[in-house]
């Protein structure tokens, strides 16, 4: 089976998902939305108002606010896949429980291993604590680390722009410095890859 149909499949597993009680008040499960083939993931926390009604990631006032933060740093939002750490909406948009979490687990486990992304963006601090725990995302927002192959950077949730209005130019800030943040790593890696030659620096450099 492709990627593509993989990640069908995964989708329509997430949406018959009885395995937590946010099952019983979704009205759609969120499974996320991108290509299989995607350089570049974003994983947020779980989806709102607007996710649930729609079943699509990101479509509220935060996901418009995404949509132009990856159009300042020149990375089509298209060309990215967006997930979330759960797939249906928690009420009154509280934090994910760990039971819930774990259910959820497994499903983006597999998302992350069908799409193999280089670039993991997590999108607010319960998602940056799957990769970085106990960190303070204040401390750490746009700073990027090598994890099991990928490059992940922890970014403030576009939410937080909302409600903290100081905090808008920070993550704008932090998604401006993006493409060149990505673009160095790539370098990095490309000149410290065994048996390096022309033709693999060109294949890696192709990202944008």
């Amino acid at each position: 089976m492709d990627a593509e149909n993989t990640l069908a499949k995964i989708a329509e597993d997430i949406r018959r998902c009885q395995d937590c009680e946010l099952a019983h008040s979704r009205k759609n499960a969120v499974p996320g939305a991108g290509p299989a083939n995607a350089e570049i993931m974003a994983i947020g926390e779980g989806p709102g108002f607007h996710e649930n009604e729609q079943g699509l990631p990101f479509v509220g006032a935060s996901g418009k606010f995404l949509t132009q933060l990856f159009s300042n740093a020149e990375i089509p939002r298209e060309t990215v896949f967006i997930t979330n750490v759960v797939k249906c909406r928690p009420p009154n948009n509280r934090d994910p429980q760990e039971q819930e979490l774990k259910a959820c687990g497994a499903f983006l486990d597999k998302q992350i291993e069908t799409i193999n992304p280089l670039v993991i963006i997590t999108l607010g601090r319960i998602s940056m604590a799957r990769y970085f725990e106990n960190a303070r995302i204040s401390k750490i927002h746009g700073k990027a680390v090598w994890r099991d192959g990928r490059l992940i950077v922890p970014m403030y949730h576009p939410a937080a722009a909302l409600h903290q209005p100081k905090l808008r130019s920070v993550i704008m800030h932090d998604f401006a410095q993006l493409k060149d943040l990505i673009l160095k790593e790539k370098e990095r890696l490309a000149a410290t890859a065994p048996g390096k030659n022309k033709e693999d620096e060109t294949t890696q450099l192709s990202f944008f």
